[in-house]
């Protein structure tokens, strides 16, 4: 996909959820940032030409703290996010450079993807497609979140997560397999 398919994928997300153009230009900081990371992913990916690289890097490296700034989201251009991604509230979203998401994945307020672990088992999550993360969840380790799995509110996830499933509780464990069908 282009950057511009990449735009239009998120807002439509947004449009999904019954915002208008209007509303989600000017008022929903998650669509801010989701537009701050695509032209920041682009730029990372695709300007290798020194100077230039360096310089569109320290350019989009002060928008990105900007809009952490103002939205308090915080998601590094080398983060791997794919198409028709939400955030469904600003404040607390915090995700490691080296995170990958899948597609069409929802993301609520105060959500951490991080690293953890010890030597081999340190590195960061592997979101699959279709998932759900809940408001003040935590997710970190080098760990695999397979597809349409619900990550519930205030949860702690350090472990594998199978496909369909939906997760709760500090640490996390499976409750059930409804998985993200209906949140998404």
């Amino acid at each position: 996909m282009t950057l511009f398919k990449y735009i239009q994928s998120d807002y439509n997300k947004y449009r999904k959820y019954g915002a208008n153009f209007f509303v989600i230009l000017f008022f929903t900081q998650g669509f801010w940032a989701s537009v701050q990371y695509r032209v920041a992913h682009y730029c990372y990916n695709k300007v290798t030409l020194q100077p230039f690289r360096f310089v569109f890097k320290s350019i989009l490296f002060l928008w990105q703290k900007l809009i952490e700034l103002t939205t308090g989201i915080s998601i590094p251009a080398s983060t791997k996010i794919g198409h028709s991604f939400y955030i469904g509230h600003f404040g607390g979203i915090i995700f490691n450079k080296d995170a990958i998401l899948g597609d069409n994945c929802n993301v609520a307020q105060n959500v951490t993807i991080g690293v953890s672990g010890l030597d081999e088992n340190r590195g960061v999550p592997i979101i699959g497609n279709n998932v759900y993360i809940a408001a003040n969840s935590v997710i970190a380790g080098k760990i695999v979140i397979e597809d349409d799995v619900l990550i519930g509110a205030c949860s702690l996830v350090t472990s594998d997560v199978k496909a369909g499933a939906t997760v709760v509780g500090v640490p996390a464990v499976e409750v059930s397999q409804n998985g993200s069908k209906g949140y998404i």
